[in-house]
């Protein structure tokens, strides 16, 4: 379907409305963040919840919200206790932007979510979905929220063959939810919608027996709904040979290193590691040589115990995994730290060195 077609031909928008808004009302999850409208407690739901599964955010999220209850206490809280909450949750710039967005609101708005679209689209870090997110959800603004929920509810609703991982599909869908929106209950048909698509409009073998605007479906009245959405696939992740160390001293005290504070995994902590050339036996000498040379460690590396994959969207980490001793003390640095077990507890530290660091101390 092109963007000239005229796709609401023979749709009743209020119909759709009635019957979404109606379903939602009575069949949503009861969930922390619905609890009110509170636009700081809606926005870091959204954010959470971006590339995230709603069970494993819930139990973060309720945590979060204890540890910084407020815009004030994210905004003055230290980077680290932040991404200390994070941890485990993956994609960590998204706490990074968070923070730093929220201190914009405290410095310029008093502390509040401004209810204003734009003024919500120009924080760090908040794109298209979360502004339409905050401004229907909190404050029942007209505003689309489309994610990969809507467009595979609407590419069915509408038949909508276009690619939905272009932008230009995606500023269609924010045209359609912008004309087919209930202005009377904004945040009510956008989250319909978003549930719709977790609970019934699945990827894969939709409920459409049990939808609530099955009716209103053109995907479902020609029988085509599992062949949309249409998404171009991602390129697989390169794959990259490391070597990591549990480097320790006499008295089992760890290294630990952290990471730049631009780029991936900003700012979390993590054992010494190296890309290392092939992979192969030399590895250990690799990761011993950049040691010396990074650091000035002298070392003994012992056994190879494990390997780890850690998979992201554009990379895939190969990781060996090394015992080793330290052979003389080193000055430690504000990236370099020699820590015992409990104190190990207060640094954030990134899933893959999460389990290498659990594995060593069980």
């Amino acid at each position: 379907m092109n963007k000239e077609e005229n796709w609401y031909e023979d749709f009743s928008i209020e119909g759709f409305q009635t019957d979404l808004i109606s379903w939602f009302e009575n069949e949503q999850r009861i969930l922390p963040w619905r609890e009110n409208k509170d636009p700081y407690r809606v926005w870091v739901s959204e954010i959470m919840l971006q590339q995230t599964k709603v069970d494993t955010v819930i139990p973060y999220y309720n945590r979060f919200m204890e540890l910084f209850p407020t815009t004030k206490h994210l905004a003055e809280a230290e980077e680290e206790r932040v991404l200390k909450a994070w941890e485990g949750l993956g994609y960590y710039s998204r706490a990074r932007n968070l923070q730093a967005a929220v201190r914009e609101v405290v410095e310029r708005y008093g502390g509040t979510v401004p209810n204003d679209p734009e003024k919500i689209a120009n924080l760090k870090g908040v794109g298209p979905y979360t502004t339409g997110a905050i401004s229907s959800i909190a404050y029942d603004l007209p505003e689309p929220a489309v994610d990969g929920n809507v467009m595979r509810v609407l590419s069915r609703v509408f038949f909508i063959t276009e690619d939905i991982a272009k932008q230009k599909t995606r500023k269609l869908f924010e045209e359609i939810v912008r004309t087919i929106i209930s202005k009377d209950n904004p945040s009510a048909f956008n989250q319909g919608l978003m549930e719709l698509g977790a609970l019934i409009c699945t990827p894969k073998s939709p409920s459409c027996l049990l939808c609530p605007v099955q009716e209103h479906c053109k995907a479902f009245a020609e029988g085509v709904e599992d062949e949309l959405p249409i998404k171009s696939k991602k390129k697989a992740p390169r794959p990259l040979a490391m070597a990591a160390i549990i480097l320790t001293d006499e008295a089992d005290n760890i290294v630990i290193h952290r990471r730049p504070e631009s780029g991936l995994l900003a700012n979390l902590w993590e054992l010494p590691n190296h890309e290392t050339q092939n992979g192969g036996a030399d590895q250990h000498e690799q990761l011993k040589s950049f040691l010396h040379d990074e650091y000035s460690l002298h070392v003994t590396i012992g056994e190879h115990i494990a390997n780890l994959e850690h998979i992201f969207s554009h990379i895939k980490w190969n990781i060996a995994v090394y015992v080793g001793k330290l052979n003389k003390q080193f000055a430690m640095r504000d990236d370099l730290r020699i820590v015992n077990k409990k104190e190990l507890e207060k640094y954030p530290f990134p899933v893959s060195h999460q389990k290498i660091i659990a594995s060593y101390y069980r």
